[in-house]
């Protein structure tokens, strides 16, 4: 039984340049979050409380599960390669297009997907290699939010967004 080689030179630095870079990208992605929420949140608040959505639901939840997961994968199969294209557009300069499409995929994700997966969560939850994905993803989104959570990058965005709040409502005042 031989031991493992010694680590290369600079491999350290490396792997933590890149868990520095990864928590930086998700420190910015969820300080978005976290300034976008409070003006999506209301919005989908309002949606779910109309009398046709809460009929749509009514009949998702009805459906059977096969049903209920098709007509999940179709709005998320529009909205998800729809947020690349936007941050492609945006990447390659065309900030206002990009961003409408952004906004368009995100508000569709929320307020389509969302109510789709909420009405037959249960149903869907019985495919048991859905349940075990979800429950992975719940799994890591946690594990790497605690982490994100615990640096000081984070600790830092975090500062970042209570500063534009604050500033924010002082303006609007």
């Amino acid at each position: 039984m031989t031991a493992a080689p010694p680590p290369k030179p600079g491999q350290f630095g490396l792997r933590r340049a890149v868990l520095l870079v990864v928590q930086g990208v998700l420190s910015v992605l969820i300080l978005l979050d976290e300034l976008v929420r409070p003006l999506y949140r209301p919005i989908a608040d309002w949606v779910a409380q109309r009398r046709f959505v809460a009929q749509a639901e009514a009949a998702i939840a009805r459906m059977p599960r096969l049903a209920i997961l098709l007509t999940l994968a179709v709005p998320f199969a529009v909205a998800e390669p729809l947020k690349l294209i936007g941050l492609l557009l945006v990447a390659d300069g065309k900030i206002v297009s990009g961003a409408v499409i952004l906004i368009f995929a995100y508000l569709a994700s929320f307020l389509i997907v969302e109510r789709i997966y909420h009405a037959g969560r249960d149903k869907l939850l019985t495919y048991r290699w859905l349940a075990w994905t979800m429950g992975n993803v719940v799994a890591l989104r946690e594990t790497l939010l605690a982490w994100l959570r615990a640096s000081a990058v984070y600790a830092a965005a975090m500062q970042m967004r209570d500063a534009v709040r604050r500033w924010w409502r002082e303006s609007r005042a």
